[in-house]
């Protein structure tokens, strides 16, 4: 498996993982602002600048199943208690290659930086770019990856509108890269339109950010 957070990242974009070995890979941040634990099948990737002793220190003080300590509430409170960081949620993380040509939907980008969406963005990623059709993001996050979000006005729900927007990313993103997202596991509606968009799970994710608005 790759060394740093990036190696790791291209290669599961790539289909290959980390080996199902039951084991933790610590490894430094790439950016100040991102820290966070990945999960893969039979093995965690810790992303943080914290000593990798106390990580593996505190995940084996855990009264739990192995292979579950590194989402295991009370680590990844220590976790955050030692950096002084916040979270919100654990993610599923999906990835998709891109796409060639345009998007079949009508895209305006926006430069409004007063936008909840944009804001929202800009605390979670840098080289930010926003379309709307009703709602898109696209921007790099962690480990400099692409990722992409989308917002869809409750009026115009449960016409696919969703799942168009997470494909018009696959046509956005540049280089030839694949484009990350991130959804809430609760969010069942938001998973079926980004795996109906061909994005497909590799893993979960706990992302953990500065303290601050």
């Amino acid at each position: 498996m790759g060394r740093t957070l990036t190696e790791i990242l291209d290669a599961a974009a790539d289909g290959r993982f980390p080996p199902a070995d039951g084991g933790t890979t610590v490894v430094p941040q790439e950016h100040h602002r991102d820290a966070g634990v990945l999960a893969f099948t039979a093995h965690s990737v810790v992303f943080t600048d914290e000593d990798p002793d106390w990580v593996l220190t505190a995940l084996a003080a855990l009264d739990c199943d192995a292979l579950a300590a590194t989402m295991n509430p009370r680590f990844l409170a220590a976790l955050l208690d030692r950096t002084g960081r916040r979270t919100d949620t654990v993610d599923l993380l999906t990835v998709a290659g891109p796409l060639p040509g345009g998007p079949e939907v009508e895209l305006r980008e926006t430069t409004d930086p007063d936008h909840p969406r944009v804001r929202r963005a800009l605390r979670r990623r840098h080289d930010v770019r926003v379309w709307s059709a009703d709602g898109g993001v696209l921007g790099r996050g962690v480990a400099g990856r692409w990722e992409a979000a989308i917002e869809v006005d409750e009026d115009v729900r449960h016409r696919g509108l969703g799942r168009q927007l997470a494909r018009a990313a696959r046509h956005l993103v540049p280089d030839g890269r694949p484009v990350w997202s991130q959804q809430a596991t609760g969010n069942a509606r938001s998973i079926r339109a980004f795996q109906a968009a061909g994005y497909r799970p590799v893993g979960a994710e706990a992302l953990m950010l500065p303290p601050g608005p």
